[in-house]
């Protein structure tokens, strides 16, 4: 019988390095098990997966390796699964070892998490959504992995409010109060503002086998805001949403700043070349436009900035 000839390794028409040659929208089914949960978590997860590609190559034999590809991704969910990032680096481990012409394979897994809430006044049960994700860079003899989440919060701009404090101070005023008694109760209510439904996003790469609690970042994300936000909310619920939002007004640059405190508080455990990338889109409500803030550092720049050098052996502080 004639063997076909082998296309994908033939010569190029034009001899160019390809940086990544893979499959986009490869979905699979993930159990997450929780050491503290009976019940794994069930996640379906978006899967991309990439090699490098030579330039004497003219393909990645993809219409033969996807059924190699898809064996990999079904064993690696197939087994206990405690940590998503892990995972990543695994199938990355094993995609390069298919590949035995590539240099470099990547991993890239979205997915939809349901985190069970109650509201903060009348405990209502409900469940939020939040997407979370994590990638893995395999080369020859170590895995980078990445870690992170993108979760929606409340934020209540300080400037307009502090315009609307002075009228309220100024309104007082023409009810009989004296100047520092309508300071003092301006400075107590939650006066107006213009609020924004912001997105906050943590993402965080090691180089070893440390892993990074999915549920730490997201409390970190939310708490990070002017306020957390629900699904579903009875009029006390909604009344101290407001009330907490208005009393913790934040621009998208202190979203930013106070998310890389509360990582470096959080994680100190983790080495000084692990890197943090932090960013906050706030959809503004009174503008046409969004605000936007990022910050991109290594743990130890941001342990350095806030002053926290000794706190790289510390132990990890819950966030309160």
């Amino acid at each position: 019988m004639e063997t076909l000839p082998d296309v994908q390794a033939c010569q190029p028409e034009y001899p160019i390095n390809l940086t990544r040659v893979g499959l986009t929208g490869v979905k699979k089914l993930v159990k997450v098990l929780r050491e503290d949960e009976e019940r794994p978590i069930v996640l379906i997860s978006n899967f991309e997966v990439f090699v490098d590609l030579p330039s004497d190559r003219k393909g990645a034999n993809l219409s033969r390796n996807f059924e190699v590809i898809d064996e990999v991704l079904e064993e690696a969910v197939n087994e206990p699964v405690y940590v998503i990032e892990e995972l990543c680096g695994e199938i990355a481990r094993r995609v390069l070892s298919k590949h035995e012409y590539a240099t470099r394979a990547e991993v890239k897994m979205k997915s939809e998490y349901i985190v069970e809430r109650s509201s903060p006044v009348t405990k209502t049960a409900g469940q939020e959504v939040v997407d979370i994700f994590a990638e893995a860079v395999a080369k020859a003899g170590h895995v980078k992995k990445l870690v992170g989440a993108e979760v929606v919060g409340m934020t209540a701009c300080p400037c307009a409010q502090e315009i609307m404090r002075d009228q309220v101070r100024k309104e007082l005023l023409t009810l009989g109060l004296t100047p520092e008694e309508a300071f003092v109760f301006a400075a107590k209510l939650p006066v107006a503002t213009h609020n924004q439904r912001g997105r906050g996003m943590i993402s965080i790469q090691v180089c070893d086998r440390r892993c990074v609690s999915l549920d730490q970042i997201i409390k970190i994300i939310e708490r990070s805001m002017s306020s957390r936000v629900f699904g579903l909310l009875k009029r006390p619920d909604e009344a101290l949403v407001v009330q907490r939002a208005h009393s913790n007004p934040k621009f998208v640059e202190d979203c930013v700043r106070t998310m890389a405190q509360k990582v470096v508080e959080s994680f100190g455990d983790l080495p000084d070349d692990a890197v943090i990338v932090l960013k906050q889109i706030n959809e503004e409500s009174i503008h046409q436009h969004n605000a936007f803030a990022e910050r991109s550092a290594t743990m130890g720049e941001l342990r350095a900035e806030l002053g926290a050098e000794d706190l790289s052996n510390a132990i990890k502080v819950p966030i309160k």
